[in-house]
């Protein structure tokens, strides 16, 4: 590190980028993976941009696939970032308060991708400048979808701004005021609800789609993001008390796994109600509902998709809630990476695809994605892992070196 008489903001920045251009040969190939990654996603991007969303797997009667899908579950990753916040910031929470950071990490690099979804989805770049406002038709406040967009983007600032004047303080040897930047967290633990209810909103509002009216989706939208995110954190936190000096204390991984228990029997009470109200006595309303479970005319292709979800994510959730391993890493790591999986499976393509099926005239196709729409959507998982590498690698230096480490 600088001396404390040679550090201001133009040295800050150039030193977090010294760090992350730093490391060893693993981190470099990982370094070149990511950004081969990304190239794969730019290469696809400016094909689609070429010709348009007929090479996705979209058509007139699915218009949201692959990217709106991904969109809507990474909106929860993000907002999960105020399961740590809240404990942190607002009851001080010692164990919490050395993790936060990382959790803030997590929710920028996962509000990145959200944004980057949106735009790949519009088809084209010249299409970016509607959702500007002023210069686009934003048309605010009458559009949900001019709400989404307002709530991520001020999601965005807030999970950026809050802690690089932190981290900006720690770097210059100092402790940050908490009167700067306290209103701000509160505002970020409001904001982080309503960027996931928004988007609930955005579905519910839709009448002509009777798979999304429903009452529930806002909370169960919640629910299941606060026990996907913590899930993420939690093997990320992982990697870093495994590869790093940064050592995470047993009772963080404690304290997220009950939090993560207790949202994904919510989530699942509420799945399977949803269920309950679909099949025990079905309308025509239902049919969306059918084709997602069981198939219809021989379209099939997401039965397998929903039904492996569920599964994988009870059993997952029963695993963390019994906890044999008594917090063993063998034992809680596989648990949280395979809900995780789980409720992308289902809060993906399990929600967005059949609010589309069967069309208002009776008509039924497979939606499956292209290769278009899966490399441009690894492209952009790759760019949110960068973005994450980058942050919590920065960091995690910062504070060693302010705690003394």
């Amino acid at each position: 590190m600088r001396p404390l008489h040679e550090k201001n903001l133009r040295t800050f920045i150039i030193d977090v980028a010294k760090w992350n251009l730093r490391g060893g040969l693993g981190f470099q190939l990982f370094r070149l993976l990511l950004l081969a990654l990304i190239g794969l996603g730019l290469y696809a991007y400016a094909h689609q941009a070429r010709y348009g969303l007929a090479v996705t797997g979209m058509n007139d009667i699915v218009s949201w696939g692959f990217y709106i899908s991904n969109f809507t579950f990474f909106v929860g990753v993000a907002a999960a970032a105020v399961m740590l916040i809240l404990p942190a910031y607002i009851f001080h929470d010692p164990d919490f308060h050395r993790v936060v950071i990382i959790g803030e990490g997590v929710a920028v690099g996962a509000l990145v991708m959200c944004l980057t979804f949106i735009l790949v989805d519009l088809g084209g770049p010249l299409q970016a400048w509607h959702l500007i406002p002023v210069i686009g038709i934003f048309n605010f406040p009458s559009s949900i979808l001019a709400w989404d967009v307002v709530v991520l983007n001020g999601y965005l600032l807030l999970n950026a701004l809050v802690p690089a004047y932190i981290l900006y303080c720690h770097y210059r040897g100092k402790a940050a005021d908490e009167r700067k930047y306290r209103p701000f967290v509160f505002i970020s633990i409001f904001w982080a609800f309503s960027i996931h209810m928004v988007t609930a909103f955005l579905y519910q509002g839709l009448p002509a789609r009777p798979f999304w009216n429903n009452p529930l989706m806002g909370p169960r939208f919640l629910a299941s993001a606060f026990a996907a995110g913590p899930a993420l954190i939690t093997l990320v936190l992982a990697v870093i008390h495994s590869s790093t000096p940064y050592k995470i204390e047993r009772t963080v991984f404690n304290k997220l796994r009950l939090i993560i228990v207790v949202s994904a029997i919510i989530n699942l009470l509420m799945l399977f109600s949803e269920v309950f109200k679909e099949f025990y006595f079905p309308t025509h309303h239902s049919s969306s509902a059918v084709y997602l479970f069981f198939g219809m005319d021989g379209h099939d292709s997401l039965v397998p998709w929903i039904w492996t979800s569920v599964g994988v994510n009870l059993i997952s959730t029963l695993v963390l809630a019994f906890n044999p391993g008594k917090n063993n890493p063998k034992v809680l790591l596989p648990a949280c990476f395979f809900l995780f999986i789980a409720i992308w499976m289902e809060k993906g393509i399990g929600l967005i695809v059949p609010g589309f099926l069967p069309s208002p005239l009776g008509e039924v196709v497979d939606y499956l994605p292209t290769w278009v729409e899966l490399s441009v959507t690894v492209g952009i998982f790759a760019l949110g892992v960068t973005i994450i590498t980058w942050l919590i690698r920065a960091a995690l230096i910062i504070e060693q070196d302010y705690a003394g480490y």
